[in-house]
């Protein structure tokens, strides 16, 4: 009977938080918005899609990939590690080659000289 009970108590407060979250996120769009952007007010239902929206954009379907460290320690090795045990059995020459391979790509921190084409060509 307990067990039932806190159960019960739970599904309760979920629900509980479910409105809160969704009423705070409607109040606080159509305070914002509409002022700020000249944006559509939104209905409680609105507001609730717009939190599962953002869910399923900011945090994905549940998997339990990315890049947060707690996340990193379940999954194994991260990138960060696979690119240093790469980075490192390359030979010197390797190295320096794709460092200026990336320095050429990404850095360009000079405006007078204009960045390379991948083919070598310029116009």
């Amino acid at each position: 009977m307990k067990r039932g009970m806190r159960i019960l108590a739970w599904i309760a407060l979920g629900l509980i938080a479910v409105f809160a979250f969704g009423f705070g996120t409607m109040l606080l769009w159509n305070w914002l918005v509409p002022g700020l952007f000249n944006g559509p007010v939104v209905t409680f239902w609105q507001a609730l899609g717009l939190l599962l929206l953002s869910k399923f954009l900011f945090w994905g379907f549940g998997a339990k990939r990315g890049c947060y460290p707690h996340h990193a320690a379940r999954s194994g090795r991260n990138w960060n590690d696979k690119f240093y045990d790469k980075f490192s059995s390359m030979t010197p020459e390797d190295r320096a080659a794709l460092k200026q391979k990336m320095k050429e790509k990404w850095c360009h921190w000079d405006a007078n000289v204009p960045p390379k084409d991948s083919d070598g060509a310029n116009d």
